[in-house]
């Protein structure tokens, strides 16, 4: 993965390096992530936000560090923080570069000092690693840091009076126990320096500026009991290594072995998946930043997105190919694919994934029908036998209980009609992945037999089928015809004649003939039913209508009822999010899909490239080297929403790797 190399001119105001940022993560659900000038503009933004309980219970420990240089005479400060009435603290004069290879690494200069700082996460520990590498001018100088600690629900936000810790400090440590939790300890160890108390000991109203554009409350205050001071000598080169931990027992490894460790870690990772192009690396990198590991089941799981969600069924089965099998991550897989399996109920997966002594919530219909895909590429990619009898000991007793349920009927109007098609969601229930509902609006109602479920089913009892033949299933055959009475049924009631492509739920009470993603489905699943014809005007519909840049709108713009801009307070969000707001995640199944019906050409296959040719721009937008949830639906097709979404890495990166673009 090449290192991603940003200079002054991205921010040439303090607006406009906000604009950017970056994320790590530590493999148990705890994360960092700023600016690529430092700058906090969300609530999410944090050197150390710890999770207490993998990979949840997250909270923020350590905010920032504010740097100062003092040479001589005159003192340059780096901190980058936006205050009210525009009173920011400008530092990025000072940065002379952003590099993002893994990790971020900041560059200052002032008066003939070098400092570049290296930020780093422990991988399976809540420590992060701050690594400055100082070279020193011709005076003396000296560097001080002022760590900005905290306590918080990382999804909140710290009034002044909130801060309350003991605090005490040792030559070399500064340990703080929060009065909110005294069953942790904050220990924020440096190499070098002289620790000293300060009589300012808050920072107070820094302003963040994403809170403010989607209408949350945007002032943030912090704990800033001490300081470190650091002597430079003219010419002296010097490595000051910081950690900041909220693990148990003595200090850990110094930054720089730290940061060297994950370093070495992630090259290995990239090794391991064999992909050859820095866009499929970058993305291997990004994948890895989703798989993380869940106390509760003591197995691996999936983070939907980066920097609030956590594990949820539907994404997961979308996301895990690309995430574990593009990256030969097949052990992984295997995990996640046994920690869901525990879980499933009356033939659902849950959708969201339960916590010690909490019920999962099972309101989907889609992640169980998904469930089978990622069993299906699970096989097709390792395919050994004992990986077939991994599915028959521990997952093919769970694939039948769906069946069975989705049949005879389940939770949330969830079964089988008189016409083998899946009907789903009933009043207030969203139950597909356009699920929005805001009190009792429900935004986007597709209740009745919604496309891709129906897609989904026949692919389903396809591969069930093929997977009872292969273990001797009497009841094998009964799964075959019923996956023809779904295909002839299916070709009946879905073709829209009119619009050349499907409609989006059909129902007793009239056909959604709102034109949507969700028909990409019936032509990218291994198992699909429908003519090429019909296959390839599907595809023209989906390009003409929905492709934007960087994913495929959720309603056509020619709908009286699109959204084009996901803006403003939550309200206007939630109106626009399936109502135009375009989705990563499904370009990887329509790429999937038109090389299917395009790609046995040349030219098809330069077209679906270009497609797919966006992304690599966006790669250096947004959250540095990963992929945002949403766009805009008009251009320019801002990112929005979560700033690094699974599904979007796993399907982009699925997509991109099957087809072949990788080796070209």
């Amino acid at each position: 993965m090449k290192m991603r190399r940003f200079g002054k001119g991205y921010w040439k105001t303090f607006g406009e390096g906000i604009q950017r940022e970056w994320v790590i993560t530590n493999g148990i659900g705890g994360y960092a992530g700023s600016s690529i000038i430092g700058a906090h503009t969300r609530k999410h933004n944090g050197l150390l936000i710890a999770s207490l309980h993998a990979p949840v219970e997250r909270v923020m420990v350590l905010s920032k560090i504010n740097e100062e240089l003092k040479v001589g005479n005159q003192t340059y400060s780096f901190a980058t923080n936006q205050r009210p009435g525009g009173n920011n603290e400008e530092g990025q004069k000072y940065l002379q570069s952003f590099t993002y290879q893994y990790m971020p690494e900041y560059t200052y200069y002032a008066q003939g000092v070098f400092v570049k700082k290296t930020i780093a996460m422990e991988h399976g520990k809540n420590t992060v690693a701050i690594g400055y590498d100082i070279m020193g001018g011709s005076e003396e100088a000296t560097l001080t840091l002022v760590p900005l600690f905290n306590y918080r629900d990382h999804h909140e936000r710290s009034e002044r009076a909130e801060l309350k810790f003991s605090t005490t400090n040792s030559r070399d440590t500064i340990t703080l126990v929060p009065e909110a939790n005294k069953n942790i300890a904050i220990r924020f160890y440096v190499s070098d320096g002289d620790i000293k108390k300060r009589d300012d000991i808050f920072d107070v109203d820094m302003e963040l500026q994403t809170e403010i554009s989607t209408g949350m409350t945007c002032i943030e205050n912090n704990y800033t009991p001490y300081e470190i001071n650091i002597k430079i000598k003219p010419g002296e080169c010097k490595k000051v290594s910081v950690v900041c931990t909220i693990e148990q027992g003595k200090i850990p490894k110094r930054a720089f072995d730290i940061i060297y460790a994950e370093q070495i870690r992630c090259e290995e990772l990239e090794e391991k998946s064999g992909v050859q192009s820095d866009f499929a690396k970058t993305l291997v990198h990004a994948a890895d930043q989703f798989i993380t590991k869940r106390e509760s089941t003591g197995g691996k799981t999936v983070l939907a997105g980066l920097p609030w969600f956590t594990d949820w069924g539907r994404d997961t089965m979308i996301a895990l190919q690309g995430l574990t099998l593009m990256t030969k991550r097949y052990e992984d897989c295997q995990e996640i694919l046994k920690s869901f399996a525990k879980y499933v109920k009356k033939g659902l997966v849950p959708n969201m994934f339960p916590d010690e002594g909490l019920e999962p919530l099972y309101n989907t219909v889609d992640a169980s029908m998904w469930y089978f895909y990622a069993v299906q590429k699970y096989l097709e990619y390792t395919g050994k036998e004992e990986d077939y009898q991994f599915i028959r000991r521990e997952i093919y007793p769970k694939l039948r209980e769906i069946i069975v349920y989705y049949i005879k009927g389940t939770h949330f109007s969830i079964g089988m009609d008189k016409d083998y098609l899946i009907h789903a969601g009933d009043g207030l229930d969203q139950v597909t992945w356009m699920d929005v509902r805001v009190d009792d609006w429900v935004v986007t109602p597709r209740h009745g037999k919604p496309v891709e479920i129906s897609a989904l089913w026949y692919n389903a009892l396809n591969v069930m089928y093929d997977l009872a033949t292969r273990f001797g299933d009497k009841d094998k055959d009964s799964f075959k015809d019923l996956a023809q009475k779904v295909k002839e049924s299916f070709c009946e009631k879905f073709w829209n004649e009119e619009k050349q492509c499907l409609y989006d739920v059909v129902d007793d009470d009239g056909n959604d003939d709102k034109i949507r993603p969700n028909q990409i489905w019936a032509v990218s699943l291994p198992y699909t039913m429908l003519s090429r014809e019909q296959e390839k005007a599907i595809v023209d519909t989906v390009v003409s209508k929905l492709y934007a840049t960087y994913g495929l709108r959720s309603l056509s713009p020619e709908d009286g009822e699109y959204k084009g801009i996901y803006a403003g307070k939550l309200h206007d969000r939630d109106a626009a999010y399936h109502q135009g707001t375009a989705w990563g995640f499904p370009l990887g199944g329509f790429i999937t899909a038109y090389l299917k019906v395009y790609g046995d050409t040349e030219e098809g296959r330069r077209y679906a490239k270009q497609l797919l040719a966006p992304m690599e721009d966006h790669l250096m937008d947004g959250c540095i080297g990963t992929i945002a949830e949403i766009f805009d639906g008009d251009e320019p097709n801002i990112s929005r929403g979560c700033y690094g979404q699974a599904w979007s890495v796993g399907e982009v990166l699925r997509a991109y790797v099957e087809g072949g673009f990788d080796k070209e």
